[in-house]
Parts: structure tokens; C-alpha cells; sequence
């Protein structure tokens, strides 16, 4: 359902594209402050690129408004919307210059300054004069974003801006990203697929599936309470326990732990159990715990994570124990316990 008026800095408004019968994006809504960093994140195919395009005005949207502080922006060409684009592959023209390709997008007779300042504002000032080949990926990024910047948006439209980063950089470069934007005060709409770096720098995460939104909220409010069995799984690791709810304070988990969890479902209801890899813990033998096989131990250097096999339960359960905590090799038995506060229950499918 449209809604009438927004006087949100950037509004979208029941954006909806179909290709013929398919329908990649459906009745998109959501806000975004001024000055606020929102990532859009979602499995490849799930319409979140369509979504960037359809707010940039490259792709025409078979229904739904873009507005800005009230203002429609939907009949506009893509430069005169305000907006800055960096695309996956940067598009940097590999003939130019970094200076060059910056120049390229302001209006003929602009300040040379201008290229300066920009190259200053990433950091580029001495590799000016290189051309594309001659820089680092993160250092195309850069160029790339200052080209987006050159006319001044009001937003900044990001496409998987460090997909084609090496792994080891990218931590970094998704840091010095969130900084620039934060000196900014630039608007950002920023596209990833990869559910970390979204964790990492956003102020809210909009999270899709097969082209709809699923939920939107802080990176806290997103781990710790997604909506759904989807976006728990999506946006971090996520156990997820069948169990039948037994009574108003307990379900009864692969059909012999009784964990006491307060739930709104009513007795004998088929449900979901979804507990975080970091609340499975080891411990002795006690009423609420029961017994595990460690079939892989994976080290991820604070933590080790351990893939559990457990009778009755045909996927594995996944646990994050601390290093000094976990002297059992591969094949041996454990004791294990779910915390209970930390779990979320869900209608079965």
C-alpha cells in the first residue's frame, strides 16, 4: 500500500518491478534519514540491485514513488535526482586518469580544485595522475566514489562496492568507507550481499527475500531479533531446533530436552527453535542438557566453532565456545545446553 506523503530525507514508496511474469521487486517500502547508513542485503536473485537501480532512475519501476523531503522524484532522468552511483565493477574509463575520470563527471569549465579537493577527500592526492591498471582495487574504489561525488548528491547509491576486493582489505576499506560517509553526513543506500560487512557499518539493515522486505531495524535489533527463520539464518549463523511446545513455559526440543521458554503458542503447536552458535555451551551433565558428537571444529581465532551431531536431529547444530574451553578433538562426545533466554521460537512451516 502507497502511502500519500513522507517527509523522510529519501522515501520508497511501494516500488514494484515485473519482468513479464517475475516479479523481481514487490511493494518495497522503507525510509532513510538524513545523513543515515542503510545497507540492503539479501541472497543474489532476491531483487536488491533492481531495487538500487529503480531509486537511481536507470531502471523504471512498473509501480511505487522515490520522493525526497516530500518531493517526487520517481518522473526524473537519474541526473536530476541527486544522487551518486558507484557500480560493482566501478566503471572507471580505463584510458583516464584517477583526475580524470573525477573531471569527467563535473560540468565543463569546473574548478580544477575541485578534482583536488575530491582526490584530497579519499586520500588519492598523489596518484593523481595514474590510471586505473596502475591502482589497488580499494584505490579504484575511492576514485570511483569521488566520481559519484563530484556534483555534490544528496545521496550516495552503492552496489556492491567491495565484492571485487581481496578478503584481507576488505575489512579495512568497509571501515574507511563508513568514515568518509560519516564525514560526510552524506545519505547512503548501499547494496551487499554479504550480511558481515552490513553487521559492520550500517545504521539500519533492510534485509529482502525474493523480492520483498522481510525486516529492517538496527544491526543489534536485526541479530537479536529477526522476524523470521530467514533472516536469523541470513544475517549470522542461526541453529534451527523443530520442537512442540509442551506448555505455556516449555517446548520440548528433539523430543527429550525441556527448555523453558515463555511463548505465545498454544499446547501441542509444532514450532521452530532459533538459538545463535555463541548460546550452545559446553557443560556437565545436568536435567537441561543432553548429549552431542563433535563432528568438525572450525578455529575462527577468538572462538572455535564446533559442528555438532545430535540423535534425532537430521542437521548439524552449531556451537562458538572459547579456545581455553574446548579440549575434545573431532569424534568425541560432549554435554551441551542451549541458554534459554537467548532462544526465539517461530511457527513451523
Amino acid at each position: 500500500m502507497l502511502q500519500t506523503a513522507s517527509t523522510a530525507h529519501l522515501a520508497i514508496q511501494g516500488l514494484t518491478k515485473r519482468f513479464g511474469q517475475l516479479m523481481a521487486v514487490d511493494d518495497l517500502t522503507f525510509d532513510l534519514g538524513e545523513g543515515e547508513f542503510v545497507c540492503l542485503v539479501g541472497p543474489s536473485g532476491c531483487g536488491k540491485t533492481t531495487a538500487l537501480r529503480m531509486i537511481a532512475g536507470l531502471e523504471k519501476a512498473t509501480a511505487g514513488r522515490v520522493l525526497n523531503n516530500g518531493h517526487d522524484l520517481t518522473a526524473l532522468a537519474p541526473a536530476e535526482r541527486g544522487m551518486g552511483m558507484v557500480f560493482q565493477s566501478y566503471a572507471l574509463f580505463p584510458n583516464m586518469t584517477a583526475a580524470q575520470n573525477i573531471a569527467f563527471a563535473l560540468n565543463r569549465g569546473a574548478a580544477r580544485s575541485r578534482v583536488t579537493e575530491l582526490l584530497e577527500l579519499v586520500d588519492l592526492g598523489a596518484l593523481a595522475r595514474r590510471r586505473p591498471h596502475e591502482l589497488s582495487g580499494g584505490q579504484q574504489q575511492r576514485v570511483a566514489i569521488a566520481r559519484a561525488l563530484a556534483r555534490e548528491p544528496r545521496f550516495l547509491l552503492l552496489d556492491e562496492p567491495l565484492s571485487a576486493l581481496d578478503p584481507q582489505i576488505r575489512g579495512r576499506l568497509r571501515n574507511e568507507l563508513k568514515l568518509l560517509q560519516r564525514r560526510l553526513g552524506i545519505t547512503t543506500l548501499m547494496v551487499t550481499h554479504d550480511q558481515a560487512e552490513a553487521l559492520a557499518i550500517a545504521d539500519r539493515i533492510a534485509v529482502m527475500r525474493a523480492g520483498q522486505l522481510l525486516q529492517i531495524g538496527s544491526p543489534k535489533e536485526i541479530y537479536q531479533a529477526p522476524v523470521d527463520p530467514f533472516t536469523g539464518e541470513f544475517v549470522g549463523a542461526m541453529n534451527l531446533l523443530p520442537a512442540t511446545v509442551e506448555s505455556a513455559e516449555a517446548v520440548l526440543v528433539l523430543g527429550k530436552l525441556r527448555l523453558p521458554v515463555r511463548h505465545n503458542f498454544t499446547s501441542g503447536a509444532r514450532v521452530v527453535v532459533a538459538v545463535r552458535p555463541e548460546f550452545v555451551e559446553l557443560t556437565s551433565a545436568s536435567l537441561d542438557a543432553f548429549n552431542a558428537t563433535i563432528v568438525a571444529r572450525e578455529f575462527q581465532g577468538a572462538f572455535m566453532r564446533l559442528s555438532l551431531s545430535v540423535e534425532g536431529f537430521d542437521r548439524l547444530l552449531l556451537a562458538d565456545i572459547g579456545n581455553a574451553h574446548v579440549f575434545a578433538d573431532e569424534g568425541a562426545q560432549v554435554t551441551i545446553r542451549i541458554t534459554p533466554e537467548h532462544v526465539r521460537l517461530f511457527a513451523a512451516p
